[in-house]
């Protein structure tokens, strides 16, 4: 017979390669980095059974780690905290990219006591190990206080870091499929959404409408002879201004709101949850600051350049988004054909000629 510890072992091996196994095949199966980062919380802890884990991923902007996971009594208030890369157990592991078993905290001077302040753990045992990918460290995975009161050993550091491979591999996957898909969804000039992603956005507005019967409204922006500042200052100013135009849009506009480049000299912004007083307001702030703005700076005296607008609002104008869109339009050319730098809304069937700044 087998003596009970290595009975023991033999059944921790065979947890841990299914573990694996299932780990494996999610990830094949999968780009969802949630469902994958779940799958391997919940194998963190069935296999190592630590009191207190977390994971934590590196803003490499801000040199911070923040938390992304964290399991245990406690453990919700440590979601909001930052962590710059150095401090800490945690901060150390991602400065340096190598993992940290401690047996003692209390006799390791690079612990981090006020997390322990802010959850009310109290931690005795703890490991890290960093999650790399391609010579860069993603974040930290950090297991605290094992249960059955003995410390963790270099069998569970081999263990995580094994789990910290894929989960490295999970966010990796994950955010190179969302670069693939920002570039399917983004104009690659200014940098603002394109219309194959407006289209996609109008159709969830429109549902939206039709359930809550609250409005949203859409703006119809075409720069108004544009042609000439293509043939006056040449086709790369004229990239230049599109470029400085779709900045001024994502500054003079609601984080809720969604900019798009529609296609040449023309722009669309979607406004959610946004009637037709709203939208026109909304549709005149940008035009004066449009028209108030000297483009091409860095060439003085600059270029002033103006636009035509035309407002539609969801249900008012139209009850699918190819109506509304048609709406704001056709507003727009009738602003175009007028007096071109003013707005229009839709509705107004040309009753209300658009008044010129």
């Amino acid at each position: 017979m087998e003596p009970p510890d290595l009975l023991a072992e033999l059944e921790r091996k065979v947890q841990q390669l299914q573990a694996f196994n299932d780990i494996g095949r999610t990830l094949a199966g999968t780009l969802d980095i949630d469902e994958v980062l779940s799958l391997i919380m919940q194998k963190v802890s069935e296999v190592l059974r630590p009191g207190h884990w977390s994971l934590l991923l590196v803003d490499e902007e801000r040199q911070e780690l923040r938390f992304q996971i964290a399991v245990g009594e406690g453990a919700d208030r440590l979601k909001d905290l930052r962590l710059p890369v150095g401090e800490g157990v945690a901060g150390s592991v991602a400065a340096t990219g190598e993992p940290l078993l401690v047996p003692d905290v209390r006799a390791d001077p690079r612990f981090a006591a006020r997390f322990d302040d802010a959850s009310g753990i109290v931690t005795g045992s703890l490991l890290a190990v960093p999650l790399r990918s391609k010579g860069r460290v993603l974040g930290v995975v950090e297991l605290v206080n094992p249960r059955g009161g003995h410390p963790f050993d270099p069998s569970d550091q081999r263990t995580l870091e094994a789990l910290a491979d894929y989960a490295a591999i999970a966010i990796d996957n994950a955010r190179a499929y969302e670069r693939i898909r920002e570039l399917t969804l983004r104009d690659e000039h200014t940098g603002l959404f394109n219309s194959r992603h407006m289209w996609h956005q109008l159709e969830q507005e429109v549902e939206r409408t039709s359930r809550t019967r609250r409005p949203f409204s859409i703006i119809f922006i075409d720069l108004d002879h544009f042609k000439r500042v293509n043939d006056t200052w040449g086709h790369q100013a004229g990239s230049q201004v599109l470029l400085e135009v779709g900045q001024l849009l994502r500054s003079a506009i609601r984080t809720i709101d969604v900019p798009v480049r529609y296609g040449g000299d023309e722009f669309v912004v979607l406004l959610p949850e946004t009637d037709q007083g709203v939208a026109r307001a909304a549709a005149e702030r940008i035009r004066a600051r449009l028209a108030e703005t000297r483009f091409l700076a860095s060439s003085p005296p600059g270029l002033g350049v103006t636009a035509s607008f035309g407002v539609a609002t969801c249900p008012d104008d139209g009850d699918s988004a190819g109506e509304v869109v048609q709406a704001a339009d056709a507003a727009m050319y009738r602003v175009k054909a007028t007096t071109r730098n003013a707005v229009a809304q839709a509705g107004d069937d040309g009753r209300s000629p658009p008044v010129p700044a």
